[in-house]
């Protein structure tokens, strides 16, 4: 009698079930939301995102200075890029920049995330006030260290044992530096909370097995930590590569593309060449092209790292 009740307990629970469930569905649909609640992001997306650079696309076929009609030049825009020795340089530039970018970020955000990921005493209160400059704008924190490096009244001033004659933008090397510094001041944060929730979510059962056979802390760094954050560091080099070749507040109010045309970025000339010479035709041109650079880089990331085959175990629990 005993063994009958017991079995028929599952069977009344998946009769219970089925009545809770809406009619026509599975019970592999449930939990799964259906398109109509993507149907909002998807409109809006086509409207601000596609709709745009779709007539991108179309102007930089155009010659057109902002008034009448625009009219159709074919790739007479293209060939001037092609030939232009300033687009050429920016382009040098902005992968330069990109990869310095990529090269000292990813190395600080790493030891940073791991260590805030930690349980240190005053942990928290360090790592709120080192988080401040991710709350802060590009253009906030441009017009901030403009005035901080002025070379008449800023820091380089009174210190030109350090910086000799103090005009560290007079030079295009200590120009890009100023640009990497202040980017990785800004913006390391941001990939230091990346790398903070990956390491947290690396089982701990793992430390614990590497103490038991005897390995240290940069040992267990080195072979636990670094591999479980593979996945993170992917998207953190893919956010940096994006951010790279479209930033522009930074050069806007830092260097102005100067000295001459030492800084100019790809970002920073399409601004020049539409909204100062007019040019919309030719800045669509670099505009898109900077688009289809960006996503043909991240393509080619996600595809050697071995990203797009990433599967979550987690996948459906709720």
């Amino acid at each position: 009698m005993t063994t009958q009740i017991t079995s028929t307990q599952p069977a009344a629970r998946s009769r219970k079930e089925a009545r809770r469930r809406p009619a026509g569905s599975s019970a592999a649909n449930v939990g799964r939301p259906g398109f109509t609640w993507a149907l909002p992001a998807t409109l809006f997306f086509a409207v601000f995102a596609i709709v745009p650079l779709v007539m991108v696309a179309v102007l930089s076929f155009m010659s057109w200075n902002g008034l009448g009609s625009p009219q159709f030049v074919g790739t007479d825009n293209w060939s001037r890029l092609l030939d232009d020795p300033v687009m050429l340089k920016s382009i040098w530039v902005t992968l330069l920049l990109t990869a310095l970018g990529i090269l000292i970020q990813t190395p600080l955000s790493i030891v940073l995330g791991v260590w805030a990921a930690g349980y240190q005493r005053n942990r928290a209160v360090l790592s709120a006030i080192y988080f401040v400059p991710l709350l802060l704008s590009a253009t906030a924190v441009s017009v901030l260290w403009r005035a901080l490096l002025d070379p008449n009244f800023g820091i380089p001033a009174d210190a030109t044992w350090l910086f000799g004659d103090g005009n560290l933008f007079g030079e295009q090397t200590t120009a890009i530096g100023v640009l990497a510094f202040v980017s990785t001041w800004q913006f390391t944060p941001f990939h230091t909370l990346i790398y903070q929730g990956a390491a947290r979510a690396v089982p701990q059962v793992l430390y614990q097995a590497a103490e038991i056979d005897g390995a240290g802390r940069y040992r267990q760094f080195f072979h636990i930590t670094l591999p479980q954050l593979r996945n993170s560091m992917i998207t953190s080099m893919i956010l940096m590569t994006v951010g790279g070749l479209t930033t522009f507040e930074t050069v806007l109010i830092l260097t102005q593309g100067g000295p001459g045309t030492d800084t100019t970025i790809s970002a920073y000339y399409m601004y020049e060449k539409a909204f100062k010479s007019f040019d919309f035709g030719t800045g669509s041109a670099i505009a898109l092209t900077l688009v289809v650079a960006s996503t043909i880089i991240s393509l080619i990331v996600v595809r050697v790292s071995g990203y797009d085959k990433m599967r979550s175990s987690m996948e459906g629990v709720s």
